[in-house]
């Protein structure tokens, strides 16, 4: 059983005990989150597909941490003028356990 769902903007395709890393959510580590905004079930092979979510289905999941990914190198240079330009970005997500699909 697996399920597309809308985390903040991006999609997730998301089964149970699964470790998804969503872009930073509010709240504290330990709580519980849930995601009504369901797209896609598949359950043993009966496909439901929503219009544009399926109605009264929802992906329940736990906060486990609050995380920094890994360091983007952003340089940029105009050749010929003297101009470099060098900034580092981090993005910071969320670790998030799948522990339940309900459709």
């Amino acid at each position: 059983m697996y399920a597309i769902v809308n985390i903040a903007g991006k999609q997730f395709k998301v089964t149970k005990d699964q470790f998804v890393y969503a872009p930073k959510l509010q709240g504290d580590v330990d709580a519980s989150v849930e995601f009504d905004e369901v797209l896609l079930a598949d359950d043993n092979g009966t496909v439901s597909v929503g219009a544009p979510t399926l109605a009264g289905a929802k992906v329940t999941g736990k906060i486990l941490d609050h995380v920094k990914g890994d360091k983007v190198i952003v340089f940029k240079k105009k050749r010929r003028k003297g101009y470099k330009k060098k900034n580092g970005h981090r993005q910071e997500f969320t670790k998030i356990l799948i522990e339940n699909i309900t459709l």
